[in-house]
């Protein structure tokens, strides 16, 4: 009987957390003795704690982003160079900044090595 109402507790938090903004009322299942509830309380504390070791929003913005970073150094540099050169950065996400200035064409790749295509022409088409 203990197993049926903590499954029903279960499933009621997860309707309640997945309502649109309209709190159920418990019914008299979800009056239980606090007993029932201890039960199911170390199931949920080996839960794995979320850490940030992301910088806050407001934080320094003196330097320039990744995307700034990388395509300064898209002058004839492979791709492990530039990994190399962004001390800290994680290899995928320097792979994905590289793979989104592919797509805008902002850098080309020639013979293995990046370059930066010319600034000039997309202040030209901005000019025009």
């Amino acid at each position: 009987m203990v197993k049926v109402l903590s499954e029903l507790e279960a499933t009621e938090r997860v309707l309640a957390r997945y309502s649109k903004g309209t709190q159920s009322k418990r019914t008299a299942a979800g009056k239980t003795s606090t007993s029932a509830r201890k039960t199911a309380a170390p199931a949920q504390s080996g839960r794995r704690q979320r850490t940030t070791a992301a910088k806050p929003a407001g934080s320094n913005r003196s330097e320039p982003s990744l995307g700034d970073q990388i395509l300064a150094l898209a002058n004839g540099k492979t791709q492990q160079e530039i990994a190399a050169a962004c001390k800290g950065v994680r290899p995928n996400h320097i792979g994905i900044a590289i793979a989104r200035h592919k797509r805008a064409g902002r850098i080309a790749e020639r013979d293995g090595k990046l370059y930066a295509t010319q600034a000039t022409e997309s202040e030209h088409h901005a000019a025009v």
